[in-house]
């Protein structure tokens, strides 16, 4: 009985590893097909999973005016302060959006288009400016000769021009009509929003049927964490940016810098990447001004904002971020350059967050390793 039972354990381990080389087999042999059907399907839930990131970015600010909310003395507004809370946010949304699209954006799409369709004159411009200046001067050193060569031989148009300009927002307008979509997103969103309380019950109560005490527990840590991290630095960022934004923008027009709400919108968009996102701003905004402005209004507007970036990094930044990452800065250099490196702009935005998480799991874990070593020795003694 025992060797036929090892006969059948044998067989069945033997059959299962056929089984599985066929499957492997016919996913490769139907890989198109296959890839087809998961990209169909991460299209039919897309709306939802949009809906889902939507209702993830609205959750903090719902929830603070819900609690507002719940403070008036009215009843009818205590007793639907959910429902007012979202309506709210909402509406703020709306406006924000609808600044964004008919105030903010046509001057700068037309700032850009402007500004490549003159860039060959600003060019001939500042040549001349420069050849206007004593040999000696640092203008006019072989390096600086050879990056205004490099700027010439530089084809902008190729990548920002009125038809690709065109091209990007008929791809925006083509992404946002789909309203089927967009309408099945809001209100995936709304619903989340409304009953997140149940949602979250759901999961908490899922999670702690399906896992042991002790994961549980740190999954529910864990995940808290990471989501407070990524609130904190997503909403503080994007926040700071818009400050950033508009003090550049203004200072800019106050020295008569051309392009000046095109180029704070830039400097505002890069500061979200930290350290070199600064960096990288105040040099092409540097270029540009020197193109359109000359020399001095160049080097006059580096020193403005710059002293606009320290105020930023030493005090407004911090008010607004309030407690910290607590991240060393050669850590947060390193996770900008990886995350840039193999994920663009995305993933120099999103290293920040994600690799204080990996640190804080990394800290957890030397503390756990150092505590059952203790326990061991004391075992041990």
């Amino acid at each position: 009985m025992e060797n036929k039972n090892r006969i059948w354990t044998k067989w069945l381990f033997w059959f299962s590893i056929a089984l599985c080389v066929v499957i492997a087999y016919k996913i490769l042999d139907n890989f198109g097909l296959i890839a087809e059907g998961i990209k169909k399907f991460f299209g039919v839930i897309t709306p939802f999973l949009v809906g889902i990131l939507i209702a993830y970015i609205l959750y903090v600010p719902c929830k603070k005016f819900e609690k507002l909310y719940k403070k008036a003395k009215v009843k009818f507004i205590k007793k639907k302060a959910r429902a007012l809370s979202i309506l709210t946010v909402y509406l703020i949304t709306l406006f924000l959006i609808i600044i964004l699209l008919t105030v903010i954006l046509p001057p700068v799409i037309q700032s850009i288009t402007d500004l490549v369709s003159n860039i060959g004159n600003y060019y001939e411009m500042a040549i001349n400016q420069i050849n206007e200046l004593p040999e000696d001067s640092i203008l006019k050193s072989d390096q600086v000769l050879e990056i205004i060569e490099n700027i010439k031989n530089f084809d902008i148009g190729q990548i920002i021009n009125t038809n690709n300009i065109s091209a990007y927002i008929q791809s925006i307008i083509g992404l946002l009509g789909g309203i089927f979509d967009v309408f099945v997103s809001i209100v995936v969103s709304i619903y989340i929003l409304s009953s997140r309380t149940r949602i979250i019950k759901f999961l908490d109560k899922l999670t702690s049927t399906i896992f042991k005490e002790r994961i549980y527990r740190n999954i529910d840590k864990y995940f808290n964490r990471t989501n407070e991290f990524f609130f904190r630095f997503l909403a503080s960022q994007v926040l700071d940016a818009f400050v950033v934004g508009v003090l550049t923008s203004i200072a800019m027009s106050v020295i008569g810098v051309k392009y000046a709400l095109l180029l704070g919108f830039m400097i505002g968009l890069f500061n979200i990447i930290p350290y070199f996102g600064a960096i990288i701003a105040v040099i092409l905004a540097g270029i540009i001004t020197l193109l359109t402005g000359g020399i001095w209004q160049a080097i006059a507007m580096i020193i403005i904002v710059t002293i606009l970036q320290q105020i930023d990094a030493n005090i407004i930044n911090p008010k607004i971020v309030g407690n910290s990452l607590k991240m060393n800065p050669l850590l947060v250099i390193f996770a900008v350059t990886i995350g840039g490196a193999y994920f663009g702009f995305v993933g120099m935005f999103l290293a920040v967050p994600i690799a204080a998480v990996l640190k804080l799991l990394l800290d957890d874990f030397i503390e756990w390793k150092k505590r059952k070593d203790k326990i061991k020795e004391k075992t041990n003694s």
